[in-house]
């Protein structure tokens, strides 16, 4: 890959949310570059003597490339670095007072330590390491050509720059981990709703295998001793009713071998019709007897048997909801067909109400709101399997309602 298919550098804090956090390197680069600029040609040519135009070039290296340090600051420091040990030799070359500070004047270290600041929040431990050796080579070599009666301040620069990089790379570090922590939290979450989804759909498939594998058996049955029940039955129509049967016995064959793909180890038995509109007053009964104050509206319309599996598991799962967030909440299951509804052009329809109200005292957690309970998924892909809708949330005075909207003609389901 080219150069030129590189992706740009991306300035410091590029990532962050607010506006003035992503402007801040700039501003702290500006500031310093406009502030040391004319200092530094003002310190170096009035105070240590040094000739106009060497300083004017020396204080452009030295604060110029901090405005590149918050995109790239390695490259800043190579700049810098050179600069401010080019500018400690250019000052071997002059006679200046004692009391001013040699090999660094204060406005380089400033500089220098902003630099390691900005290196220390990108680069990585291994140049942070190599860049502060560099600093301390170079401030040792310097100590050997310090002039005669003056003290070298090369040991305040590699402490500063060291503490500096040090903090510096360990927030670097505790942000990185920070954001992958976040991205596997959020990838977990994901693959965690997405492992809901796929092990409820199985289920759904296991259950509905159950219901069309019930119905086929008596389709065999019956085509198999229709030559029986019937009295002179025409050849034709027993040769069709063994057609039928074989086809039957055929079909459900296949659907055994899906059964033993689908089921999961636990789930051993034999084939059975699974519950229906009829098995919620049971379901409410036992919730009953575990404490919760828990009024039931039946319903006695005749349903698909899908419809009323899913309407049963709607409420197995919403009353388990109230019995771990809300305990000892009345509560309120209704399962109708409004007559409103029942005659519409766009079929029959089941509607499948559980509310209940605020807890006799407050759980530890809260309630579950709307997508962040596994069984809520679970629900949203039962009802949107067979073609419904589906209502969750929490109400006003702290209670919860679950609504689902189940077609019951077989036009519906398309």
């Amino acid at each position: 890959m080219t150069s030129a298919q590189e992706k740009p550098p991306r300035a410091l804090l590029a990532g962050a949310s607010r506006q003035w956090v992503r402007l801040l390197p700039w501003g702290v680069a500006f500031v310093l570059c406009v502030a040391l600029l004319p200092t530094t040609i003002q310190v170096l040519t009035a105070d240590y003597g040094l000739n106009g135009g060497i300083a004017s070039a020396l204080a452009v290296a030295q604060s110029a490339p901090l405005l590149l340090a918050v995109v790239r600051p390695l490259r800043a420091w190579c700049v810098i670095f050179v600069a401010d040990v080019a500018g400690a030799l250019a000052l071997r070359t002059v006679d200046f007072e004692e009391r001013l500070l040699w090999p660094f004047p204060p406005m380089e270290i400033v500089g220098y330590v902003g630099l390691c600041l900005a290196l220390g929040l990108r680069a990585r431990r291994r140049t942070l390491l190599l860049v502060w050796l560099a600093t301390a080579g170079a401030g040792i070599g310097l100590g050997f050509v310090v002039p005669d009666g003056m003290s070298s301040n090369s040991t305040v620069l590699m402490m500063l720059s060291g503490v500096t990089l040090l903090l510096a790379g360990a927030l670097r570090e505790r942000h990185e981990a920070q954001r992958r922590l976040a991205e596997q939290e959020t990838i977990s979450e994901a693959e965690r709703d997405r492992r809901t989804l796929l092990e409820e759909r199985a289920r759904i498939a296991r259950e509905l295998h159950d219901v069309v594998a019930h119905h086929m058996s008596i389709i065999t049955v019956q085509a198999d001793t229709a030559a029986y029940r019937l009295d002179r039955l025409p050849p034709d129509a027993q040769e069709e009713f063994t057609s039928i049967a074989a086809t039957a016995r055929e079909s459900l064959g296949e659907m055994r071998r899906l059964l033993g793909v689908l089921r999961n180890e636990e789930a051993h038995g034999e084939l059975a019709p699974q519950p229906g509109l009829t098995r919620i007053g049971q379901l409410v009964e036992a919730t009953v007897r575990a404490g919760m104050p828990v009024e039931f509206t039946p319903c006695d319309a005749e349903v698909p048997e899908t419809v009323g599996l899913s309407a049963y598991r709607i409420v197995q799962e919403a009353l388990a909801n109230v019995v771990r967030h809300a305990p000892g909440a009345p509560t309120r299951v209704s399962v109708s067909v409004p007559v409103s509804e029942s005659v519409t052009e766009d079929g029959a329809w089941l509607t499948v109400l559980v509310v209940n109200g605020p807890p006799a005292e407050p759980p530890a957690a809260p309630l579950e709101v709307g997508g962040t309970g596994h069984g809520l998924v679970g629900m949203r892909e039962r009802v949107r399997i067979i073609g419904g809708t589906l209502d969750v949330g929490p109400l006003p005075d702290g209670g919860f309602r679950v609504a689902a909207r189940l077609p019951l003609t077989e036009e519906d389901f398309t």
